[in-house]
């Protein structure tokens, strides 16, 4: 009951996932991205397993094909269910089980996966992809929110709207970027909002946070005199 997009930036490394829906919350359950491994999305009837399952194949060693694969035949609901998956090297799988509720699909692109359902028509997906492909060169976040806001002026869920989320990662196994709305007139322009506040702060912050090649900065006289110098190079 939504439509989501996976993608990677080849020129940073960077996976990320958006998605929005008008149903509660969705950001709860849909986007899994982890850096350096990979990108999931389940949706749909939704089985929670099916998005931290892939990036745990995918960081053993797996591709998008066999993983997904392996998962729904597992899967008694597989008719249901609606999975696409990203790895950190571009390949991509797909699945809209057969009793997924129209319109219903996925369609693909250099680096970047869409797949919905209970959308306003096809051109929903294909807008997201096309904006997606169309803004090469800008940071990852900003092509995923041009993306979901292209598939939104295309008609998106076709009940309306409610939740969005983004994600973004880079070299570890927790988000760069982490937002969600979960409840929201116009989520997407929600979202955007926030991401303009996180562009301000939380996006110098998250350099001093550990990662798993170093123990990050813990001096808070550090840490706040260069957020302060990266704000006023961005005025």
């Amino acid at each position: 009951m939504t439509w989501s997009i996976l993608a990677l930036d080849r020129a940073t490394g960077e996976l990320g996932a958006a998605v929005a829906s008008r149903f509660l919350a969705a950001g709860a359950l849909v986007p899994r991205v982890e850096g350096g491994v990979g990108a999931a999305c389940t949706q749909a009837l939704v089985n929670p397993f099916h998005a931290p399952d892939a990036l745990a194949r995918l960081r053993a060693g797996e591709a998008p094909g066999p993983v997904l694969a392996a998962l729904i035949a597992a899967d008694a609901g597989e008719a249901t269910r609606q999975v696409h998956v990203l790895s950190a090297t571009g390949a991509i799988a797909q699945h809209t089980g057969a009793d997924c509720i129209g319109w219903c699909g996925h369609v693909a692109g250099e680096d970047v996966s869409v797949a919905g359902n209970m959308l306003a028509g096809p051109e929903v997906v294909a807008a997201t992809r096309d904006a997606f492909l169309a803004t090469a060169g800008l940071p990852l976040a900003e092509r995923l929110l041009a993306a979901m806001e292209a598939g939104e002026a295309a008609g998106g869920d076709k009940r309306g709207r409610q939740s969005a989320a983004i994600q973004v990662a880079s070299r570890d196994p927790y988000p760069d970027l982490d937002l969600r709305v979960d409840d929201h007139p116009d989520p997407l322009a929600e979202l955007r909002r926030l991401h303009t506040v996180w562009n301000g702060y939380l996006r110098h912050f998250r350099r001093f946070l550990p990662g798993r090649d170093h123990p990050g900065v813990f001096d808070r006289a550090v840490i706040q005199a260069a957020i302060a110098q990266a704000q006023a190079q961005q005025q």
